[in-house]
């Protein structure tokens, strides 16, 4: 093993060579407490930065198992370090001089949400600690400045270090709060079904954002307050007994005037299937984590998915059991969108009037006096939303603010006032029994979806030693040039969620999609890998420190948007 002082010794030496030089510091060098390892070295001071790793035993970390013994505790406490991390290294980024990224110190950084992350891992057997960063090695021009390098792996670091890595440099109680909350949300999330709910909203959660490019919760926001037939109260391992707003298995109905606060509801139910940090406003708001939202999505590609519980007899005499379109309209965007929901399992369905395609969601009295069902080959999602969810046990949460027609199939109605939830059903169905629904109902409860789309396996791809992957935020991934557009896979909360799909899409063209698996099988063996073996079950050649966990939902999502893959 090599030490501290021969990293020093070997930086001597190569200081003012040419920037190749920097190479031989590659490897593993023993620090005072730590383990340091250089994994990749930058081609230049203008590149990527270089790839370093922090190591440290859990006898030295010496963080009480009772911060880790869980998964959800475990990741809340990685969650910690990083913020931690990233507080401390930003201090020294670019203190450290010279050209291109030199000196530059970066980790990742979480947003609101509380992700299992390859940037810091804690070892659930023995506490050790792995912290993952980037470090722009220091030059002038493309000439070695050792000297400034030393002064992050000797001076910079090494404080980083000591303030987050080690347990001693924390306040006990914020790491026991944090692991609480961890505790508490998934005691939540895993009794949401035997109090017969898909979701929760705590009293005194705070729902607004500060912006629509900020995920912080607004200042002054109206606090939420469950109506009292909606209350429950779940009696929590650490925080007590917590009363919110429970949200029942079946069909919900939200409604509201304009900016009263629907979709701003609608979009905390989306995020609760993730957990938030303390302080968000959102932490006790848990929703079913298989939930789904569904949109229309004009443009997109579908392979061979069966709308036909939605759409059939098309005039052109294409099969809807499998279809298959480069250029989708809202009606059958949305129809594939809730199949593939279907097909992954989703045991809630997410939806806003607002992003939906209007003749997938109802036909009125008046269009189907003039279009006659006989020529119309879409049954609107309101004549299967009561069967998907007594036929497949699937519940849907629905904003609607123009259309009044789902007043007859809802069984909870929930009215948004300035903020304020008030649940109106008797009101509003004694209301919309003045309006009686047209007397056009599906003329069957539909066939089930048929999942058996197999994917080809690709042989090039396979032989492909070079496959070049990125990501353009949360907006796409781009795999040997072929664009996945992930924009309207609107439950990816975070770029590096996308990191990860890009290793997932790669590893499953070459080890999972083999000609006999349908998409439903790679998906389901995809989510058992990185169940059993984190990230490096998916990512050849190391793990990178970038990478956040997606769920087993947007797995399928990704692959069901990847135009390259051909399916029978």
């Amino acid at each position: 093993m090599k030490t501290a002082t021969d990293l020093r010794e070997l930086l001597n030496r190569i200081d003012h060579k040419s920037y190749p030089a920097y190479k031989d510091t590659r490897g593993a060098y023993s620090f005072d407490g730590y383990l340091m390892s250089i994994d990749h070295v930058q081609g230049d001071p203008f590149a990527a930065p270089s790839k370093v790793s922090i190591q440290v035993r859990g006898d030295r970390a010496a963080f009480p198992d009772s911060l880790y013994d869980m998964p959800c505790k475990r990741i809340a406490l990685q969650d910690q370090l990083l913020r931690r991390f990233a507080r401390e290294v930003n201090e020294y980024s670019f203190k450290a001089k010279g050209s291109g990224k030199s000196g530059l110190l970066s980790v990742t950084r979480p947003g609101q949400e509380v992700l299992m992350r390859s940037g810091c891992q804690v070892s659930e057997t023995d506490g050790s600690i792995t912290l993952k960063m980037e470090v722009g090695f220091p030059a002038n021009g493309r000439t070695i400045n050792a000297r400034e390098l030393m002064k992050i792996f000797f001076d910079f670091l090494p404080k980083c270090v000591k303030e987050t890595l080690y347990y001693a440099a924390w306040d006990k109680r914020q790491l026991d709060r944090a692991a609480a909350l961890a505790q508490d949300q998934q005691y939540i999330r895993e009794h949401l079904k035997e109090k017969g709910l898909v979701a929760f909203v705590a009293d005194g959660a705070i729902l607004p954002r500060e912006s629509g490019i900020s995920s912080r919760p607004m200042k002054g926001a109206v606090a939420f307050q469950s109506p009292e037939n909606m209350k429950v109260t779940f009696s929590l391992p650490n925080h007590g007994e917590l009363t919110g707003m429970g949200i029942a298995a079946g069909i919900t109905l939200i409604v509201g005037g304009g900016y009263h606060g629907k979709s701003t509801l609608l979009k905390a139910l989306e995020q609760g299937v993730y957990n938030h940090i303390a302080g968000d406003g959102r932490e006790y708001v848990i929703t079913d984590d298989t939930a789904m939202k569904l949109r229309a999505e004009d443009g997109r590609g579908i392979q061979k998915v069966d709308i036909s519980l939605f759409i059939k007899d098309l005039p052109n005499g294409k099969d809807t059991r499998q279809f298959s379109t480069e250029d989708a309209s809202g009606s059958t965007s949305q129809a594939a969108n809730v199949v593939e929901a279907m097909e992954c399992k989703s045991r809630v369905f997410l939806i806003d009037e607002d992003t939906s395609a209007t003749n997938f969601m109802i036909r009125d009295e008046l269009m189907q006096r003039v279009v006659h069902k006989d020529v119309e080959p879409i049954t609107p999602f309101i004549d299967r939303v009561t069967m998907l969810y007594e036929k497949y046990g699937i519940s849907t949460i629905l904003v609607a603010g123009s259309s009044g027609s789902y007043f007859h199939k809802a069984d909870k109605i929930i009215q948004m006032n300035r903020y304020v939830p008030m649940e109106i059903t008797e009101f509003a169905k004694e209301q919309a029994a003045a309006f009686p629904l047209p007397q056009e109902a599906a003329e069957d409860d539909g066939q089930e979806p048929s999942y058996e789309r197999i994917v080809l396996a690709d042989r090039k791809f396979a032989a492909d030693n070079r496959v070049k992957m990125k990501t353009m935020g949360r907006d796409s991934i781009s795999i040997n040039r072929d664009v996945i557009d992930l924009r309207y896979v609107e439950q990816l909360v975070d770029a590096e969620q996308l990191n990860a799909l890009a290793h997932i899409v790669k590893y499953a063209k070459l080890h999972v999609l083999d000609g006999r698996r349908t998409i439903q099988e790679a998906v389901e063996l995809l989510e058992k890998r990185l169940q059993e073996k984190g990230f490096a079950g998916i990512c050849d050649g190391g793990v990178p420190g970038n990478l956040a966990m997606p769920r087993k939902q947007e797995i399928a999502a990704t692959l069901n948007r990847y135009r390259q893959l051909q399916m029978k």
